[in-house]
């Protein structure tokens, strides 16, 4: 009798609650996500923008290339890699059709004013409108060639290192926004055409290795050497390739990190990174389709940095935070396939 009446209450309890008006509590759902998005997922309204539909989203961390070939996927919900590749690779592993591609980025490069204009004076960048920059990818890549040091750019006052002329990125054989540059350097490299294959990616290997190699040690994700960009300054990172959501969140927030010295620019030709997720469950697809079409969801991605398919929410969110829009980009290439930028990273790789 005691046990009938305790579960009765519990009934009682529950039914009360639920006539009030509580919701039920969040249903746990579980993804693996590049760290360039950990800010998004992390921010509380985001969270609560899950909750009010039901869901308590955790995510862990891992290099996008990492996700598509040494993270377990068994027990996650949802996979979030940066860019098109990664996620075509577990999509077909898996045999999934579904994908959501929510925002997107384009990449770019951080650098600072006076390294911009000593560029321009070697005819490797141009100013753009909003204080913004461009760099002539066929241009650095041939310095590059010829293995030049930033203290033998003429007139070279600013930053007279012995250091060679580099792109600081990310390690090539974990991240993607390593594997994007690596992307738009072998476009050049091949002779502007996308790298189809194995073939393709021979005989262009020995021009884009050394973007990687000569870096020394180089961190899994984006966050570190971005961090570096905006705390060390130009003495270590005068390049680093980023992501444009990187940049634009941080000027935005204004929280003193990206100060008038500190620029963007971007490579032309560059490439976008779109983030793709990969539902693995029901309940991870709940997540992609809420935030591909949630409006709210959608609005704070911008205030993140990313770009979505409303560019009016976007340029206002910015105009509004007193950052200039950024440039509308021309010159945008699409990655090589999955297998043929695996093969140039391989190859790569084989020279560590």
């Amino acid at each position: 009798m005691l046990a009938i009446g305790v579960g009765t209450a519990i009934v009682a309890s529950v039914r009360d609650r639920f006539a009030a008006g509580d919701p039920p509590p969040p249903t746990a759902v579980r993804g693996v996500i590049g760290s360039e998005k950990e800010p998004f997922f992390r921010d509380p309204a985001v969270v609560a923008a899950f909750a009010r539909h039901g869901l308590a989203v955790q995510v862990d961390l891992a290099g996008s290339r990492e996700i598509a070939t040494r993270v377990d996927l068994d027990g996650y919900d949802f996979a979030f890699p940066a860019g098109i590749p990664a996620a075509e690779r577990i999509r077909r592993e898996r045999r999934i059709t579904a994908f959501y591609q929510p925002f997107y980025t384009p990449m770019a490069v951080g650098t600072f004013a006076p390294i911009a204009e000593l560029l321009a004076r070697a005819k490797v960048a141009k100013p753009l409108a909003g204080g913004y920059w461009r760099l002539d990818m066929h241009r650095y890549l041939e310095l590059v060639a010829d293995e030049t040091r930033w203290n033998e750019l003429p007139g070279n006052r600013v930053y007279p290192a012995r250091k060679s002329l580099l792109i600081a990125s990310t390690d090539v054989r974990t991240s993607n926004s390593a594997a994007m540059y690596l992307a738009l350097a072998s476009y050049v490299g091949n002779g502007d055409r996308v790298v189809e294959n194995a073939a393709q990616g021979d005989k262009v290997v020995d021009q884009v290795a050394p973007l990687f190699l000569r870096q020394g040690f180089s961190e899994y994700s984006t966050e570190g050497p971005f961090e570096d960009y905006l705390t060390i300054g130009a003495g270590k990172t005068p390049m680093v390739m980023i992501y444009e959501a990187q940049f634009l969140a941080r000027a935005a927030a204004r929280d003193g990190s990206i100060g008038p010295d500190r620029v963007l620019m971007y490579p032309e030709p560059t490439v976008l990174t779109k983030h793709t997720l990969v539902p693995l469950t029901p309940a991870g697809d709940r997540v992609g389709r809420l935030l591909a079409g949630d409006p709210e969801l959608q609005r704070l991605a911008v205030t993140h940095g990313f770009r979505t398919a409303d560019a009016a929410t976007v340029r206002k969110y910015l105009a509004d935070r007193k950052v200039a829009p950024p440039p509308d980009l021309v010159t945008i290439v699409e990655p090589p396939t999955y297998e043929a930028l695996e093969h140039l990273i391989t190859r790569i790789q084989e020279r560590y």
